[in-house]
């Protein structure tokens, strides 16, 4: 089934309060603006590394980037705790490679049409090529990483992409697993989204001089947040509207994913209508989802989403103390917010 035949409900309107409406993107990564202009122009510098054939497949793939998250807590991590230089920016290009190969594999086995407001590199040249595109991703972000005069870079990044691939093949292993526990859930999200959030705040504080005391927080702050930003993400695949969100939403839902807001269904569920809810999710068709969100608006499950992610980002934040006051640390607490306030605006109450 095409992902764009999954969601079929109209946008709802954002509820989100005033009260707690966050710095825009474009002010909290202000400072961070050259750095990742400089990111974006190296990645495209990477297309002329590729055989000529298959270059426009690289240029899609390396071009279509969205907020840089990545590469702006490289610049937030390195300003933190020192001076940002020209390492940074390429330790940075490294890891945003890993994570758009980790996204074209994702385009393939979820079988997404779109992806920030254009058709995936499956939908445009078919799953082949952009499973072999991603391969090659991989494989260039490794040999740049290696280019350094230092190992160190390259053992992170080898490690942290092993635990990001780990983290997948865990979610595919337990894909209508209906006993899935939460603390299994939180690991998978770790593995697969906050490790290279924590690997790009590890790598800015270490390039910038940082001691092992600034490393390990900012490790543990990249850890919380990228898993406080993936449960936003899985919420959005239930509750988000996919043209404000840009990509294909219900593709959890369809490849039988169990996230968070489904566990707490489960949990919340009397006994003797836990198998009915099974029988939904196991037997899923996209007409279902006005049921469905019905059922997880009685279960009140998007309130208690939101106070899990609130608690990831009072945990990320709270690593911050052990960096002097900046402008970049400022930065990386205004980033906790932005999450929590993206988490409201979903069209649910979470």
């Amino acid at each position: 089934m095409l992902a764009a035949e999954l969601r079929t409900v109209p946008c709802p309107m954002p509820i989100a309060s005033p009260e707690r409406a966050s710095r825009p993107w474009k002010q909290i990564i202000a400072p961070a603006e050259p750095f990742l202009r400089a990111v974006a122009e190296r990645l495209k510098d990477q297309i002329l590394a590729f055989e000529r054939d298959i270059a426009t497949y690289a240029e899609y793939a390396l071009t279509g980037q969205g907020k840089q998250l990545r590469p702006a807590l490289v610049a937030l991590s390195g300003g933190a705790t020192g001076k940002v230089t020209d390492s940074h920016v390429m330790v940075a290009v490294i890891i945003e490679m890993i994570h758009l190969a980790t996204l074209v594999h994702d385009d393939v086995m979820d079988e997404a049409r779109l992806r920030r407001g254009r058709p995936t590199l499956a939908a445009q040249w078919g799953n082949e090529i952009s499973v072999l595109l991603g391969d090659c991703l991989f494989a260039h972000a490794l040999k740049l990483a290696a280019g350094f005069p230092t190992t160190e870079i390259c053992r992170a990044v080898s490690a942290a992409t092993n635990t990001v691939c780990s983290g997948e093949i865990l979610q595919t292993q337990r894909r209508r697993n209906f006993d899935l526990s939460r603390g299994d859930y939180f690991k998978m999200l770790q593995m697969k989204t906050g490790e290279l959030f924590a690997l790009s705040c590890d790598l800015g504080a270490y390039l910038s001089g940082a001691g092992a005391a600034q490393r390990s927080a900012l490790r543990l702050y990249g850890l919380a947040i990228g898993t406080a930003y993936q449960i936003y993400d899985d919420c959005l695949d239930l509750f988000g509207c996919e043209a404000q969100a840009g990509k294909s939403l219900g593709t959890d839902l369809a490849k039988g994913k169990l996230t968070l807001p489904l566990l707490l269904a489960l949990e919340r569920t009397p006994a003797a209508d836990r198998e009915k809810l099974i029988t939904i999710l196991r037997e899923w068709k996209p007409r279902q989802i006005s049921q469905l969100l019905t059922i997880l608006d009685g279960l009140q499950v998007a309130e208690e989403c939101q106070t899990s992610v609130h608690q990831f980002l009072e945990t990320a934040k709270a690593k911050l103390v052990a960096l002097p006051e900046s402008e970049s640390r400022i930065g990386l607490e205004s980033l906790t917010d932005y999450v929590a306030h993206q988490t409201e605006l979903l069209g649910a109450p979470v």
